[in-house]
């Protein structure tokens, strides 16, 4: 859970600086396919493909093009329609999408993990944000798009890898990751970019630098690997530690009018599943 828990932090950072720097100002499109390209260009130099079976590459690269692509496609969009606060709310209902999928992969229905992933919803949503603007439902279902396409990600690389007979070294085949998430970025910024929107400053390309580097690059690394790691409740409550985490980010740095009792609470409740299905977990064991 380590990988998990750093990446957590490491993302709590994202969602501000796209609000702030980078929404409304910057092409979209263009940030979300910059970013996987960066992210890939450290990747790529650890590729090996010797002994790695064409099935396998094409699954690796699928789960590339829903987690990150088609994700960030989503992602990227909904932050002309919401607030930072909003968008780290609407994302609430990523563990269930997580629970869900990876049981359904699993042919079974796990009640305690549907249960604990429950309880994180709920203290996601203790975490209430005032002052919803007007495009809410437009944006609310534009996260819901990225929330699923990041669950779908999340269980086909946990059941791929361990599916596989043998020990896979996952850094030197992630940069298949990449390459298929760039699959479906680079032919929407062509569709749908605007070349006028690009970075104009120095700040700007610094983030898309840092978030493409760190935050794509490392940052989904660490996070697919501790997925292989952990339980997929764990996995799933895991999800909604990044709306706490985030909303403190924000809160602290760049708007301090949110109520910190009720993002004490909803933290709380947060961790109370994530501990809860932590001794479930090990009981089992």
């Amino acid at each position: 859970m380590k990988y998990l828990s750093a990446v957590t932090l490491l993302w709590a950072f994202s969602f501000s600086l796209i609000g702030v720097y980078l929404a409304g100002q910057v092409d979209p499109w263009f940030s979300a396919a910059t970013r996987i390209a960066l992210a890939g260009l450290v990747f790529l130099p650890f590729l090996r493909l010797k002994n790695v079976s064409l099935k396998f590459a094409l699954q690796i690269a699928g789960v590339g093009a829903f987690q990150l692509g088609l994700m960030y496609c989503f992602y990227y969009q909904s932050f002309l329609y919401l607030s930072v606060p909003e968008v780290l709310l609407f994302t609430v209902l990523t563990p269930i999408y997580v629970t869900l999928l990876y049981d359904f992969g699993q042919r079974r229905f796990t009640s305690k993990s549907l249960l604990c992933a429950s309880i994180a919803v709920l203290g996601a949503i203790c975490i209430k944000y005032q002052g919803i603007n007007s495009g809410f439902i437009t944006g609310f279902l534009i996260v819901q798009g990225a929330n699923l396409s990041f669950a779908i990600g999340q269980v086909a690389y946990k059941q791929i890898i361990e599916q596989q007979p043998n020990a896979i070294n996952q850094l030197s085949i992630f940069g298949l990751f990449y390459l298929g998430a760039l699959a479906v970025a680079l032919p929407m910024y062509g569709l749908f970019g605007d070349s006028s929107q690009l970075p104009t400053n120095n700040t700007q390309w610094g983030i898309l630098v840092y978030l493409g580097i760190i935050a794509s690059g490392i940052g989904y690394f660490a996070w697919n690997k501790g997925a292989t790691l952990v339980s997929s409740g764990t996995l799933a409550v895991m999800n909604n530690a990044l709306v706490p985490a985030g909303l403190i980010v924000n809160i602290v740095i760049w708007n301090r009018d949110a109520d910190i009792i009720r993002l004490g609470i909803g933290g709380a409740i947060i961790l109370f599943a994530l501990w809860l299905n932590q001794r479930w977990s090990e009981d089992k064991a």
